[in-house]
């Protein structure tokens, strides 16, 4: 056999039955050849994008419910549906008054890679840099693709983030306009956010909006999982409700580029970044804070944890004795009896003494008995720091290099 005629016979299409250049009339024509195939063998029909074909073809769900019903019981056909608008996929998709409502066996949610999983993309970086760049587009595969770590944290930066004709540049706002119908007020909601207003009357006074109106969008904005809800730990509800971003890219890019755009239009990359630099230590606050976490539930999993809890999150309330707000980065129950309180600081100082002390008498304001405090740090400890831990016994000072050892990176 000559090797024209192996590689025709090894074709994927060969395989399947189907005959090159096989034209079909309709979606229905196509879907049902491919069903009837899957009678004999188990074959698998991914359709990608699943919400553009719809969107050009209003009757493709119920043709799929249709020959679903029909071939149940003789098909051996997998049938995946993928859409990365996620609106979509829940409303016309999963939703109870969906055509293909109770047809699908299973449902996957594919999350952004975690601090852990992007690290292992990037193996020229120092350790300091795979935090930044997780900072800055955190762990969705396709942003990552365009993060070169042959490049300074600072040139990706340029290149993506600041450079108008990146990919990266302008999709924050393509997949809004994507999602929603109003994205002018959704974009307004969202920059008010990442730039620091976290109460619902503070983002209202920002937008220029009512309360009322404003919380209509930040549901919607929640369910896109672009926004998160924060309550103080513990408390099912609260007025003392917070709202942030839940993804790092577009908590960055809401944060620094809107505010530099038109410095940006006109090429000025390295002035935009200059003025951005002085605030990249704070903004790398939080994402130090969701990195510790993620090291806490990996300790848990390992069984390394000396707190079995369930669940971690932000306490913010009022101290009764010093009659002032008091803040605990992270805390996590056992039960009554056993938690953990955490503090992360992503500073080039050591932690010292006075931050332990700080996380203690904050540590007071719950009852529990058995308490462990864990102090996060960038850069390490002071000596007097140290030994006050030491002396302590129920105190954990974690740097950052010792996260990545935990990961194994």
């Amino acid at each position: 056999m000559t090797q024209s005629r192996r590689e025709f016979a090894s074709c994927p299409w060969r395989r399947t039955g189907i005959e090159a250049e096989t034209s079909f009339l309709s979606f229905q024509s196509a879907l049902e050849y491919v069903f009837k195939l899957s009678g004999k063998k188990r074959m698998v029909l991914a359709i990608d994008e699943y919400p553009y074909i719809t969107r050009s073809s209003k009757s493709l769900a119920s043709t799929l419910q249709l020959l679903i019903d029909k071939y149940k019981d003789t098909s051996k056909l997998m049938l995946i549906l993928c859409g990365s608008s996620m609106s979509y996929m829940e409303d016309h998709v999963l939703a109870y008054k969906a055509p293909l409502y109770g047809r699908r066996t299973a449902q996957i949610k594919l999350l952004p890679f975690d601090f852990e999983e992007t690290c292992r993309c990037f193996r020229r970086f120092s350790d300091e840099e795979k935090a930044l760049i997780y900072g800055v587009v955190g762990g969705t595969p396709q942003y990552l693709l365009q993060i070169d770590d042959r490049l300074s944290v600072e040139d990706n930066i340029k290149k993506t983030c600041l450079n108008p004709a990146s990919p990266i540049y302008e999709e924050p706002a393509n997949l809004l306009k994507q999602e929603v119908r109003e994205p002018a007020i959704y974009n307004a909601v969202i920059t008010a956010i990442a730039t620091g207003a976290s109460r619902m009357s503070e983002i209202s006074s920002k937008v220029g909006e009512d309360v009322n109106v404003c919380s209509s969008y930040i549901k919607n904005l929640l369910t896109l999982g672009i926004v998160q809800k924060e309550i103080p730990y513990g408390e099912k509800t609260s007025k003392k409700t917070i709202y942030a971003i839940g993804d790092n890219m577009f908590r960055f890019w809401y944060r620094f580029v809107p505010e530099n755009n038109s410095i940006i239009a006109r090429g000025a990359a390295d002035l935009a970044y200059k003025r951005i630099a002085p605030h990249l230590s704070d903004y790398m606050g939080r994402t130090f804070e969701e990195i510790c976490r993620q090291y806490l539930w990996e300790l848990l999993l390992n069984k390394k944890s000396p707190v079995q809890f369930s669940f971690l999150g932000r306490w913010w309330g009022t101290d009764p004795k010093k009659r002032s707000q008091s803040e605990i980065d992270i805390m996590g129950e056992q039960n009554k009896d056993t938690a953990l309180f955490a503090e992360c600081k992503w500073t080039n100082e050591k932690v010292d003494l006075g931050v332990l002390e700080k996380l203690a008498e904050r540590s007071n304001l719950f009852t529990h008995q058995n308490k462990y405090l864990y102090l996060f740090s960038k850069s390490g400890f002071t000596r007097g720091c140290i030994e006050k831990a030491r002396k302590r016994g129920n105190v954990f000072l974690i740097s950052y290099r010792d996260i990545l050892k935990e990961f194994q990176l």
